[in-house]
């Protein structure tokens, strides 16, 4: 019987870990992916960005002031990490975020540049995506998603539902 208690538990929790698989994920990874493979696919910003952990330059970003509907993917990889419903204007100079799609981000404490921060990087591929900071809306979740737009592409509303 306890066999069967431990079967069932373990198909249930397998079960609504597939819940949480927003898009078919990208072959390109950061496991099987070479750096050569990235620079090759990505625009040396992108690259710069995502592989190497840059920052692109505040208020420069496309998706900084843009609010139309739709999801945001990791440019590298395509998969889903942001709603355009959690986006907030953080006055911060990147695009804001209040929070993630579960499961399609990762979080490592990043001690660089003389300060303690967390970075957030795409759970698919590995890629540099911003920080995440707890000085965002107080009504929701308390988060800012301070991210790099040319580490994302948006994907319209209606072109998702094809």
């Amino acid at each position: 019987m306890k066999s069967y208690v431990f079967l069932l538990l373990i198909l249930c929790l397998s079960c609504k870990q597939k819940l949480y698989t927003q898009t078919p994920k990208s072959p390109m990874n950061s496991e099987k992916t070479t750096d050569q493979q990235w620079k090759e696919k990505l625009t040396p910003e992108e690259y710069y960005v995502l592989r190497q952990k840059g920052t692109e330059r505040p208020f420069s970003g496309k998706y900084n002031d843009f609010y139309e509907k739709g999801s945001y993917v990791c440019a590298a990889c395509n998969s889903k990490i942001f709603e355009s419903d959690n986006k907030f204007d953080g006055h911060c100079g990147w695009p804001s975020f209040d929070q993630a799609i579960k499961g399609s981000v990762e979080y490592v404490r990043d001690v660089t540049h003389g300060m303690v921060r967390t970075e957030v990087i795409c759970a698919n591929c590995k890629g540099h995506l911003g920080h995440v900071f707890e000085d965002g809306p107080k009504d929701t979740t308390g988060n800012r998603y301070c991210m790099n737009s040319v580490s994302m592409k948006f994907i319209p509303e209606e072109d998702a539902k094809k």
